[in-house]
């Protein structure tokens, strides 16, 4: 604890690094931008926070991804496809280039394909998705290595799977992306739903901080429910209880 109560954080990728949702237990939330996950840690010291990104990998990757992915996708209905499949860490870790061309970046992904395809089961390569976040996925990785006693303080968490464990246990009705442009019905769906939950119209309304999306915005915000959930017990990881990789990192989806 801290003074004042609990730090609470709502964490989403974004263009410029990382965006938080955040709040001191009894407070309005803040909304900032990070360049990394580690000046974040450093800013936000103490906050329980949830996150949207693959957090344990495994060394092989069977049907569906680790384990979480295919437990939550059926609760999702249509929005399911947000959910990705998340290969062994050896693909995660085949190039960790920062890749200067847009032929070193595909050049990049069919490397991390063929290492996904030799350590899965059935064969499976890396999506596109999937692969624009490796870095992101690494980068949080790295410090629950380095740094075990983050584990009790960084929790995986997914947008749509909150948003459908926030609404009774229904899936959001309307997509909020179409075509990879924002879509505004899906949006405010998502809004309303929040507002229900404590939001204030006005924070949700407001226009996202630079190099981050209205979509990581909302997302972001949608986490930070639930971590207000994990640091009151109410949250459910999926599985239940979490699976752990090789280094004793949990692997679970929480909501």
């Amino acid at each position: 604890m801290t003074p004042g109560g609990a730090v609470l954080a709502g964490v989403d990728g974004c263009k410029a690094g990382w965006i938080a949702v955040h709040r001191r237990q009894g407070a309005s939330p803040l909304v900032s931008v990070f360049p990394t996950f580690q000046v974040l840690l450093d800013a936000l010291s103490d906050a329980t926070i949830a996150v949207d990104m693959p957090i344990g990998l495994p060394d092989f990757s069977r049907k569906g991804g680790r384990g979480p992915e295919a437990l939550v996708r059926p609760l999702l209905g249509q929005r399911q496809s947000s959910v990705f499949a998340i290969p062994s860490r050896a693909a995660l870790y085949a190039d960790t280039a920062d890749f200067t061309t847009i032929e070193a970046w595909y050049a990049a992904h069919r490397q991390a394909s063929e290492v996904a395809m030799a350590t899965s089961n059935p064969p499976r390569g890396v999506s596109i998705q999937a692969f624009g976040i490796f870095a992101k996925i690494r980068e949080i990785d790295a410090l629950l290595i380095a740094r075990p006693d983050l584990r009790d303080r960084i929790f995986e968490s997914h947008p749509e799977v909150a948003f459908s464990r926030l609404n009774g246990g229904m899936a959001m009705a309307l997509p909020k992306k179409i075509k990879g442009a924002v879509n505004p019905a899906g949006m405010e769906e998502r809004k309303a739903l929040l507002c229900r939950h404590g939001y204030d119209k006005g924070f949700l309304d407001q226009a996202p901080p630079r190099g981050a999306a209205s979509d990581d915005f909302l997302d972001a915000a949608a986490m930070l429910l639930i971590a207000g959930r994990i640091a009151c017990g109410e949250a459910r990881p999926s599985p239940d209880p979490p699976l752990t990789d090789r280094f004793g990192i949990r692997v679970a989806i929480w909501a």
